[in-house]
């Protein structure tokens, strides 16, 4: 078999920078320490070393690091070299590597990749790990950390623990079916598959953590010329729609993404809906577009006739600074985008609504893979409850627990570990 080629990449930050972190893990990256600095220093200490290349030709100061494998971040044997920042340096550290002999550059996702297959991560913090490193919102933060720590994995370990006693149980039953007192499933064992089912029921209901990544969507909705333009531009803090007096202004769904207090939102701006015909074709297709954008709020604002907004739509009272505002008896609440009067309490109410809706901070989430593979698992789990031959119960605990396995990455296949690892960036 051939030698796994050893890999390097800029780790850090894009150039110029105060610090420019390499990255070198393979079976060369011990050679190619000593190609360059001259010497290896003691494991994991620091040490300063004058960084030349195949001519001798001084390349940066640096300071340089020595992991040797496997308790390292991949599972290899790694080096780093802490250079100074600046774009030549880091461009002649890098072409000195390529030059070496069973080195090249590393692939988006590489490092991640090879932590995964030497067993240093499993796939679901791997998962974690990439939504941490793409998180803007404290939400998105404290949800991906959580999974990159580890928590859903000893999670899914605990019920794969569980269902390995159950298969036990199921096993020894068959092991001696001969023996007729030997021959039946005990009266417990039903009920602790229930309350293992139970327990995935309720990880299956939780806030998806692709919402994080969606936001709480927010739609604004009403007739023309209600405010809803100006409130959206209040709401996402610029001049995102066109406001102005003449009806029809809007035609179009406009979307912006923000966040309130640490949490994602997706605001969105609407055509003016009105019920009698419209010769402006155009306006004909925001309004279209309007009804649809309707239903994937989470949250509909709704600034028109009171009562005529959908089902569980917030009655919003915008433009309040006018001296002609219609009031609402049932009224959310009384808005100005232009005086600023009741947006506090708005934009704290939706954060309120947010936060129920989506991961609780620090809480580990399922994306739709994991959500998935644990529906699978709990499937198999309900058929195994109401099955009395040991052997298609067995079959059905099997079935639950290759989900597990795919989950966690176990079972997996190269496709589906290509498109996950693709998505981080090179040098992680």
């Amino acid at each position: 078999m051939p030698e796994t080629p050893t890999i390097f990449a800029l780790s850090s930050g894009a150039p110029p920078a105060g610090v420019g972190v390499i990255r070198v893990s393979g079976p060369g990256a011990r050679d190619a320490l000593l190609a360059l600095a001259g010497r290896v220093p003691e494991p994991r200490r620091a040490s300063l070393a004058s960084l030349r290349d195949g001519s001798g030709a001084l390349l940066d100061t640096a300071l340089v690091l020595w992991f040797p494998g496997p308790n390292t971040a991949t599972g290899e044997d790694l080096a780093e070299l802490h250079c100074h920042g600046g774009r030549a340096v880091i461009a002649a550290v890098e072409n000195a590597l390529t030059q070496l002999p069973g080195l090249r550059r590393a692939e988006p996702g590489e490092f991640t990749r090879r932590a995964f297959a030497n067993g240093r991560i499993d796939l679901a913090e791997a998962e974690g790990l990439g939504d941490l490193l793409t998180a803007e919102t404290e939400l998105q933060r404290a949800a991906a950390l959580a999974n990159a720590g580890g928590a859903l994995s000893r999670q899914v370990e605990g019920w794969r623990e569980r269902l390995l006693g159950l298969s036990a149980e199921v096993e020894g039953v068959l092991d001696f079916s001969d023996e007729e007192d030997s021959a039946a499933l005990p009266e417990c064992f039903t009920w602790n598959i229930s309350a293992l089912a139970e327990e995935l029921g309720e990880w299956l209901v939780r806030p998806r953590s692709d919402r994080l990544g969606e936001g709480f969507r927010v739609v604004l909705a009403g007739p023309p010329n209600a405010g809803k333009s100006t409130l959206f531009n209040a709401l996402v803090e610029s001049e995102a729609a066109i406001t102005s007096p003449i009806a029809g202004t809007t035609r179009d769904v406009i979307e912006r993404a923000v966040a309130i207090g640490g949490v994602p939102f997706t605001f969105v701006d609407t055509a003016g809906l009105r019920d009698e015909d419209v010769a402006d074709a155009i306006e004909a297709i925001g309004i279209d577009r309007a009804r649809t954008a309707l239903g994937s709020a989470d949250v509909v604002l709704w600034l028109g006739p009171e009562g005529e907004g959908p089902i569980g739509a917030w009655e919003i009272v915008a433009q309040a600074d006018r001296p002609n505002f219609i009031a609402k008896h049932s009224a959310r609440f009384t808005v100005s985008a232009v005086t600023g009067e009741g947006l506090g309490a708005l934009k704290e109410a939706l954060v309120g609504a947010a936060r129920e809706a989506l991961p609780k901070p620090g809480e580990a989430a399922l994306n739709a893979r994991q959500h998935a593979r644990l529906s699978e698992a709990a499937e198999a789990l309900e058929a195994a409850r109401l099955l009395s031959d040991p052997l298609l119960v067995a079959e059905e605990l099997r079935r639950a627990r290759v989900a597990f396995d795919r989950l966690i990455g176990r079972a997996t296949t190269e496709d589906m570990l290509d498109t996950l690892f693709g998505r981080f960036c090179i040098g992680k």
